[in-house]
């Protein structure tokens, strides 16, 4: 639930103090979190690897946040 709540955060566009991040930015920034050991690298790998964030973007992202994510099979 923990990389959830980071991915929502990250992309939230409807926060008065900032804009949503496009989705290449938030998986990136995610991807240095699991490196660090702040997040689960394993879950994190999970939730690239089955495009869980691609699934979420389509149903609640605004389009121009959902660019294409190159290196998705890098990431996790």
């Amino acid at each position: 639930m923990g990389i959830a709540d980071i991915f929502e955060a990250l992309t939230a566009a409807d926060r008065p103090y900032k804009s949503g991040m496009k989705l290449s930015q938030a998986l990136a920034i995610m991807q240095k979190m699991a490196n660090g050991g702040h997040i689960d690298p394993d879950l994190f790998d999970v939730f690239v690897r089955e495009r869980v964030y691609q699934r979420y973007a389509e149903q609640f992202l605004d389009p121009e946040q959902i660019d294409t994510v190159a290196g998705a099979a890098q990431l996790g």
